[in-house]
C-alpha cells in the first residue's frame, strides 16, 4: 500500500480541492493518506474583533485562552471532515506547528526524510500559512522542490488544479514563475491566440469566396481553333487546375488546422465555463461563511455591549463602594488614634508589670535557693542521723563508696570522683592506700575536718578507711579561678554568664569570713598557706568555699599575713577580672575595672581596692587588723551592695547557677524534684509527677513505699517514660547553646 501525504492548509475549501484532486489522481491504486496539516497562527499576533484587528498584546490572557481553544476546537472539526472525506481510504492526520526559527517548507523537507514520502501532494494554501505573501509561498514552494530527496515526487495543487513551477531568466535575472493549468491562467494566455484565430477564420473566409466563384468557370474550346492552339489551350487549363488544386489542398490544410484550434477554443471555453461555475459556487460558499461569520460578529457584538454594559454597572458599584471605604477609612483612622493611645498606657502598665515580674523572679530566685538550701540541709541531716550523735560525721563501707562512684569509674572523675548517696551529691577523694605519707595525710586530713565546721569551708561529710578516701559536699559550679578566668575550658560554666559584680562582692565575704574564722581558732588560729582562686570552690548557688587545710596547722604570724596578702591579691583578681593584678592607688582600679560583672558601683569599687591595698601593705598587725578592720570593712561593704541591688540602684545581670541550668528561664517543669536539677531522662510516677529515672530508682530501692513530692502510699512502681518534656527539655537546651 503506497503513502500519499497530502500537505494542506487552514482554507477548508482549497483542502477539500487537494483531497479530491489527490483521491482522482490514484483512484485505481491502493493508497494511504498521510494529512499534514499546519493550523492558522495569525490570531496569536492579530485577534478580529468588530472594531478592526487588534494586537493580541492588548488582550487579556483569559480571552486568548478562549480564542485558542475555540480555533483548536474547529480545526479538530475540519480535520474530522478531511478524514470522512477520504471515505474508504485510510487517512490519519499529522499536524505541524508554525514558528520563526524553522518554517513550514523546511518542517516539510525534514518530513519527507524522516518518513520516507514518496509522493507529495503540496496546496500552495499550506506554504501561505507560514508566508501569508504570495512571493514567499513561491519562493517556500521553491525550496522544497529543490531540496527535497529524489526519490518523492512533489504536485503542486492551487484550487484543485496542478500547477508547473520554473525558473526564467530575463533581462534582470532568474525570476521564479508557475504555470498555472486552471481556467483563468489557461485563459490568460490563449485570449492573443484565440484573437488571431479569429481574424483567420475571416481572412479564410474571404479567401475561399473568391476561389469558389473562379472554380465554378467551365472550359469552351472553339471548333475553328486549330490543333496548336487547343493544345495551348488545355495546358493552360491543366495548369490553372493544378494550381487549384494545390489551392484546394492549402485550403484543406487550413481547414485542419481551423478544426483543431476550434476543438482547442472550444475545450478551453468549456474550461473556463466549469471554472467559472466553480468560482461562482465558490463564491456562494463564501457567502455563506461570510454570513456566519457576520452572524457571529454580530454576536460578540452584543456580547461585548452586554459585557461593557455589566463593567459600567461595576465601576458604579465600585465607586459608591470606594466612596464607603473612604468613610470606613476616616473611622478606622480615628479607631486607630484611640487605639495607639490605648496602646501607650497598655506599654505604661506592661513596663510597669515587667519591673514587678523582675522583682517577684529575684524573689522567687531567692526562694528556690532556700529551698534547695534546706533541702540539701536535710539530706546532709539524714546521713549524719544514720551515723548517731556527734559532729554529722559518718564512716561508709566500701560498698557504699563502690555504688556511689560506680567502682570509681573514669567517667566520674580522677583522683576526685562525683558520685550520689542517699540522694546527696558527693566527691570522693581517693588516697593512695600504699603510700604511707598518703595515709597519714589521709587521717590528719579527717581529724582536722572533725573539728572545724564553717559555713565557707568545704564540708566533709564522711570517709571511708577501708578505701582511704574521704566523703566531701559536691561543689556543682567547681572553682573560682575557672568562673573569672577561663574562656571555655570549664565545663562547669562554659554555658553560663560571668559572675556579676553583686555575687563578687558576696564571694569577697564569704572567703574573708571564711579566714577570719580560721585565723581565730582556739587554741591556736589556723592559716591556709595557699588561698588562691583555684582553692576556692563555689556551689550550685555560687556560694564561696574554701578547701585544701594544711595539717598540721601551728600559729605561725609569717603564715597568717600570707593568707592576708592572698586575700587582698584575690580582692584585686574579682575586681579586674585579670590573674595578674597590679597594685597602685584605690580610685586607679575603677578604670581597669572587669566590665563583663555589669556596672560596678563606684563607691564599692573604690572601697573594695582601697581594702585590697591595705592587704597587701607589709605594714599590718594581722590578729588584730582580721579581727577588727578586714570582716567588719567587707561586711559593711556586702550589706552596702546588698541595699543598692534591693533598691534598684544598681542593675545586676541575673546570676545563673551550674546545677539549676540557668534556672531564671527556665520552667520549674523540667528540675527533678529529688535531685533538683534539670532531668535528662523524665519519668512518670504513680504520683503524675516526672522524675529522673536514676533518682526515683535509687529512692524506691531504699525501700520507701510513699513518693516525695505527695508523701503518699504507692499504688504501685510503674515509671512511664515521659517523652513529651524530655523533647522540651531538649529543645530549651538546644536554643541555650546555638551560637
Amino acid at each position: 500500500m503506497e503513502k500519499v501525504c497530502v500537505a494542506i492548509g487552514t482554507d477548508a475549501l482549497d483542502g477539500f480541492s487537494t483531497l479530491q484532486w489527490a483521491l482522482c489522481r490514484w483512484a485505481n491504486h491502493r493508497i494511504r493518506i498521510l494529512i499534514l496539516h499546519a493550523p492558522n497562527a495569525s490570531y496569536k499576533n492579530y485577534v478580529c474583533t468588530p472594531f478592526g484587528k487588534l494586537r493580541s498584546t492588548s488582550v487579556s490572557e483569559d480571552k486568548l485562552k478562549l480564542l485558542d481553544k475555540t480555533e483548536e476546537a474547529k480545526t479538530d472539526a475540519i480535520l474530522a471532515q478531511y478524514i470522512a472525506f477520504c471515505g474508504k481510504v485510510e487517512a490519519e492526520v499529522m499536524k505541524m506547528e508554525i514558528h520563526d526559527e524553522k518554517p513550514l517548507h523546511k518542517q516539510i523537507v525534514e518530513a519527507i526524510s524522516s518518513l520516507g514520502i514518496s509522493k507529495l501532494v503540496l496546496s500552495l494554501a499550506f506554504i501561505k500559512a507560514s508566508s501569508p505573501k504570495s512571493r514567499g509561498a513561491i519562493s517556500g514552494t521553491f525550496y522544497v522542490l529543490h531540496n527535497k530527496p529524489r526519490s518523492c515526487e512533489v504536485f503542486v495543487i492551487c484550487q484543485g488544479q496542478r500547477v508547473v513551477l520554473r525558473d526564467e531568466e530575463d533581462d534582470k535575472g532568474v525570476t521564479r514563475r508557475f504555470t498555472d493549468t486552471s481556467a483563468p491562467a489557461r485563459w490568460e494566455n490563449c485570449r492573443d491566440e484565440m484573437q488571431q484565430y479569429a481574424h483567420e477564420l475571416v481572412f479564410l473566409h474571404q479567401v475561399e469566396g473568391e476561389m469558389d466563384v473562379g472554380c465554378l468557370t467551365q472550359l469552351s474550346i472553339p471548333q475553328n481553333m486549330d490543333a496548336a492552339a487547343r493544345i495551348e489551350l488545355l495546358e493552360r487549363t491543366m495548369r490553372d487546375a493544378q494550381g487549384t488544386i494545390q489551392l484546394n489542398r492549402k485550403i484543406a490544410n487550413n481547414a485542419k488546422v481551423r478544426r483543431e484550434k476550434a476543438k482547442r477554443a472550444i475545450i478551453v471555453c468549456n474550461a473556463q465555463a466549469e471554472e467559472l461555475q466553480t468560482c461562482i459556487q465558490a463564491e456562494i460558499v463564501n457567502k455563506v461563511e461570510f454570513n456566519k461569520t457576520l452572524g457571529s460578529t454580530r454576536e460578540e457584538i452584543l456580547e461585548l455591549e452586554s459585557e461593557l454594559h455589566e463593567k459600567r454597572s461595576k465601576l458604579s458599584s465600585n465607586v459608591e463602594l470606594q466612596k464607603e471605604l473612604s468613610l470606613k477609612h476616616h473611622q478606622s483612622s480615628s479607631a486607630r488614634a484611640g487605639a495607639d493611645l490605648q496602646l501607650e498606657n497598655a506599654v505604661e502598665i506592661r513596663a510597669q508589670m515587667v519591673t514587678e515580674i523582675e522583682e517577684l523572679r529575684k524573689q522567687k530566685n531567692v526562694l528556690q535557693r532556700r529551698i534547695e538550701f534546706c533541702i540539701e540541709k536535710d539530706a546532709i541531716a539524714k546521713v549524719s542521723r544514720s551515723n548517731g550523735p556527734g559532729f554529722g560525721f559518718r564512716e561508709f563501707s566500701a560498698e557504699e563508696i563502690i555504688a556511689a562512684t560506680e567502682d570509681f569509674s573514669v567517667c566520674r572523675g580522677k583522683n576526685v570522683y562525683r558520685g550520689r548517696i542517699n540522694q546527696l551529691a558527693v566527691a570522693v577523694k581517693l588516697h593512695d592506700p600504699a603510700d604511707e605519707r598518703s595515709l597519714e595525710d589521709f587521717t590528719n586530713k579527717v581529724k582536722l575536718h572533725s573539728q572545724v565546721q564553717h559555713p565557707n569551708i568545704v564540708a566533709m561529710i564522711g570517709f571511708c578507711s577501708q578505701r582511704s578516701c574521704i566523703v566531701y559536699e559536691y561543689m556543682h559550679n567547681g572553682t573560682l579561678h575557672d568562673a573569672l578566668f577561663s574562656t571555655g575550658r570549664s565545663w562547669k560554666r562554659k554555658h553560663h554568664q560571668t559572675l556579676a559584680w553583686h555575687a563578687r562582692v558576696r564571694i569577697a565575704a564569704e572567703i574573708c569570713s571564711a579566714i577570719g574564722f580560721l585565723h581565730k581558732v582556739k587554741p591556736n588560729p589556723i592559716a591556709h598557706g595557699n588561698l588562691k582562686p583555684s582553692k576556692i570552690l563555689l556551689d550550685r548557688f555560687d556560694v564561696a568555699k574554701i578547701y585544701g587545710l594544711k595539717y598540721p596547722w601551728s600559729y605561725n604570724k609569717a603564715d597568717i599575713t600570707l593568707d592576708i596578702r592572698a586575700f587582698g591579691n584575690l580582692v584585686l583578681q574579682l575586681l579586674t577580672g585579670n590573674y595578674r593584678s597590679v597594685i597602685g592607688e584605690p580610685a586607679a582600679a575603677f578604670e581597669n575595672l572587669d566590665r563583663t560583672a555589669g556596672e560596678w558601683p563606684m563607691d564599692l569599687a573604690i572601697e573594695l581596692s582601697s581594702i585590697a591595698t591595705r592587704c597587701l601593705s607589709m605594714n599590718c598587725i594581722a590578729e588584730e587588723f582580721i579581727t577588727t578592720m578586714l570582716v567588719t570593712d567587707m561586711n559593711d561593704v556586702k550589706r552596702r551592695a546588698d541595699q543598692l541591688v534591693g533598691n534598684g540602684e544598681s542593675f545586676v545581670p541575673c546570676e545563673k547557677a551550674a546545677g539549676a541550668e540557668d534556672s531564671c528561664d527556665v520552667s520549674e517543669a523540667f528540675f527533678c524534684p529529688i535531685y533538683r536539677e534539670v532531668m535528662q531522662n523524665p519519668h512518670l510516677a504513680a504520683d503524675g509527677f516526672s522524675y529522673e529515672l536514676e533518682a526515683i530508682e535509687e529512692w524506691l530501692k531504699t525501700g520507701h513505699d510513699t513518693l516525695p513530692m505527695t508523701n503518699l502510699k504507692l499504688k504501685h512502681k510503674l515509671l512511664v517514660p515521659n517523652h513529651t518534656l524530655r523533647s522540651l527539655i531538649e529543645d530549651w537546651r538546644n536554643k541555650r547553646y546555638m551560637p
